[in-house]
């Protein structure tokens, strides 16, 4: 903690892993809540995935909204909220034979 440029040099390693775990977070509920997602593209090569509304996968929006509502309302861990949601998510798979 004494060493300032240690020090920076962690802050600047954590935002950037920070910056990842957040990409990646976005990329994975997009690319789950929804069935079409378009990528677009402007000068510079910078790109923007834009899901497509009426894609929206009906079963992996219902279970983020209960699994938002049972962690933020009903302050349940996320251990119990990940094993509910896998075991709905394969539930679902059995009767429907479609995946969420």
């Amino acid at each position: 903690r004494d060493n300032r440029a240690l020090s920076a040099a962690l802050a600047a390693i954590t935002a950037a892993v920070v910056g990842v775990i957040l990409n990646l977070a976005v990329w994975f509920g997009l690319h789950v809540l929804f069935r079409e997602v378009r990528e677009l593209r402007w000068l510079g090569g910078l790109g923007l995935d834009v899901p497509v509304w009426s894609s929206v996968n009906a079963a992996s929006l219902v279970l983020t909204i209960a699994a938002v509502v049972a962690m933020f309302r009903f302050k349940i861990g996320m251990i119990p909220v990940l094993a509910a949601c896998s075991a709905a998510g394969v539930l679902y798979y059995l009767v429907t034979g479609a995946s969420a």
